[in-house]
């Protein structure tokens, strides 16, 4: 068996690459960070900010209750600090279901 280059994951991302993620601008990022306070990304010590796969998984569900649920900031707020795991499960189960989605769109549009 040929040697496989292991996939590398990136520890910190930056502020261009979580906002390219989300099709959102990064001054928007930087904003939630002030009206969320679980989302804290690291400083480099030139100030830059260095986000970890918990900062984007935060950063994942402010997007889906503002963004695709339509909540106001205070909305998303309430709803993560009273019921933050009911909303990562729901979040994970609307996205499973838009992947089957797409993989039935594909599967439809090869016949």
């Amino acid at each position: 068996m040929p040697y496989q280059e292991p996939k590398i994951e990136k520890v910190y991302y930056s502020i261009s690459e979580v906002a390219e993620m989300f099709e959102v601008q990064p001054s928007l990022i930087r904003y939630w960070e002030t009206r969320f306070p679980n989302l804290k990304p690291k400083k480099s010590s030139g100030g830059r900010r260095l986000y970890s796969q918990a900062d984007i998984n935060e950063i994942r569900l402010v997007h889906y209750l503002v963004k695709e649920k339509g909540m106001t900031l205070a909305g998303a707020q309430q709803k993560l600090k009273e019921n933050k795991s009911d909303t990562e499960h729901n979040h994970e189960i609307v996205k499973k279901l838009q992947d089957i989605r797409e993989l039935l769109t594909g599967m439809y549009e090869e016949l």
